[in-house]
């Protein structure tokens, strides 16, 4: 699945603090893993003299960093590909050169492919191996490189710790990948080819990651993984650690009050971490669950391994350990052999178990799995009307979570300056963002908020009156 062209060679590199800084412009597609992803090679190319730019015009260093879930994902980076091939070109006129990655799981699944097809790419590179940039960079000098193999060492033994001032400039709510790849093999997805099997990060590294974190100020830690719930880290006492345990042991990370966690599948989801829901405080009551379609048959030509009982079991175990929580999930529909009964099942799971939120798609093949050479491929117009039917009661749904908050009390972590002078912005317990009339002085506090109203994305509200003679 793998090939790698390059050409070893070496440059001579001028001391660092005599070369100029030169400009990184980075786009990532995709998920919070990408996010992360996409800072963490900003902060390795520093220290080799780039800076981020939000300017394409500028960048001598261009990187696309892919995700390869979303439907048609390799036509829409060549699409991509084209615009920063024109920049380039004109940039080359003027006597500048630029370097053009493709970074990623397309990356992955399409590695030589790309160059050939795209003679702009000087560069490409895997998820597992971005932690190499600056060298494969230097070796792209001389032609394109191509880097997709599975790499012997681990990636974040490589990675480099920002600057305090960096990390403060992001926020104060972060992502911190504990987890990558995948073992599941669901008959839909790539991942296990691009992103590889299941591995853990070691307690200890992730502990010290997020000790630097909250030193700089960031209050709420997302963990992310393919698989984030069969998190199996060594601990510092050398046993396995579940994800349950590694969260108790970041809630004692001073200035860390929230912790989340995505993606989760439901065969990982044991009595261990439903019970944190009820016992730990940190642990924000809102779950990220894919549960893909409510029909068993499809469940089992998905290789999803569990079935609609066993899904609806797990919500009402976890709704008996957190009555607050709220659920999100994913669905594809029209998956191959979906009957108009399938997709009827799927509705009556939905409104059986009601979700806060949730992402919904039409099934389109991914070469190389095995959904895509299935019998019984479901016509478009079909998807599209069961996709039309799924989303509106997963909107109503979600649009009567939201007003359900109306009058209540939530506890905001506010982020950033509001839409308009004299707002700021925060999110709630549920991942919604809330706009309140306050100071931007409360950036970085979790304060009580009444929601008064809300639009179609966000609620309103306003400090509760202790809160707002304190300041």
């Amino acid at each position: 699945m793998t090939e790698t062209i390059d050409l070893p060679v070496e440059t001579a590199a001028e001391p660092q603090n005599a070369a100029p800084r030169r400009k990184l412009f980075i786009k990532s597609y995709g998920c919070q893993m990408n996010a992360y992803d996409a800072q963490k090679m900003t902060d390795l190319l520093a220290p080799a003299g780039f800076d981020e730019t939000q300017t394409l015009d500028d960048a001598d260093l261009v990187i696309l960093n892919t995700c390869h879930i979303r439907e048609r994902a390799a036509e829409k980076i060549f699409s991509e590909l084209g615009k920063v091939r024109e920049v380039k070109d004109a940039r080359r006129a003027g006597g500048l050169a630029t370097q053009v990655v493709v970074a990623g799981c397309v990356a992955q699944a399409g590695g030589g492919e790309i160059v050939r097809r795209q003679k702009a790419v000087d560069l490409v590179v895997g998820p597992q191996n971005y932690h190499r940039l600056p060298e494969l960079l230097r070796r792209a000098e001389a032609m394109p490189v191509i880097d997709t193999e599975f790499p012997v060492e681990d990636k974040f033994d490589f990675l480099v710790t920002p600057p305090r001032r960096v990390t403060q400039a992001r926020g104060v709510a972060a992502f911190v990948t504990v987890q990558e790849g995948c073992d599941k093999f669901c008959t839909f997805c790539v991942v296990p080819y691009t992103r590889g099997a299941e591995v853990s990060r070691p307690v200890e590294k992730i502990v010290a990651e997020v000790a630097d974190l909250a030193a700089a100020g960031v209050r709420e830690i997302t963990l992310l993984g393919q698989n984030v719930n069969a998190y199996h880290g060594e601990g510092p006492d050398g046993r396995v650690w579940s994800l349950a345990k590694l969260c108790a042991r970041l809630a004692e990370v001073p200035g860390i009050a929230r912790l989340r966690y995505t993606t989760s599948h439901p065969n990982d989801m044991d009595g261990d971490l439903i019970a944190a829901h009820r016992d730990l405080p940190a642990l924000m009551p809102y779950l990220h669950l894919p549960v893909q379609s409510g029909a068993d048959a499809i469940l089992s030509r998905m290789n999803r391994k569990h079935d609609r009982a066993a899904y609806r079991d797990i919500v009402r175990r976890l709704r008996d350990a957190c009555p607050d929580i709220a659920l999100s999930s994913d669905f594809i529909v029209g998956f191959p052999g979906e009957s108009d009964a399938d997709f009827a099942a799927t509705l009556d799971l939905v409104q059986e178990v009601t979700f806060a939120s949730a992402f919904s798609f039409k099934y389109s093949p991914r070469p190389g799995t095995p959904g895509a050479e299935m019998d019984e491929q479901v016509p478009e117009a079909v998807k599209v009307a069961r996709l039309a039917a799924l989303q509106e009661l997963l909107d109503a749904q979600r649009l009567a979570f939201n007003r359900s908050l109306v009058g209540r009390t939530l506890a905001v972590l506010f982020e950033k300056k509001g839409r308009h002078v004299g707002q700021i912005a925060g999110r709630s317990p549920y991942l919604q963002p809330v706009q309140v009339e306050a100071p931007e002085a409360l950036i970085g506090r979790i304060l009580p908020v009444e929601i008064t109203g809300l639009a179609s994305n966000s609620l309103f509200g306003r400090l509760m009156p202790e809160e707002t003679q304190r300041l």
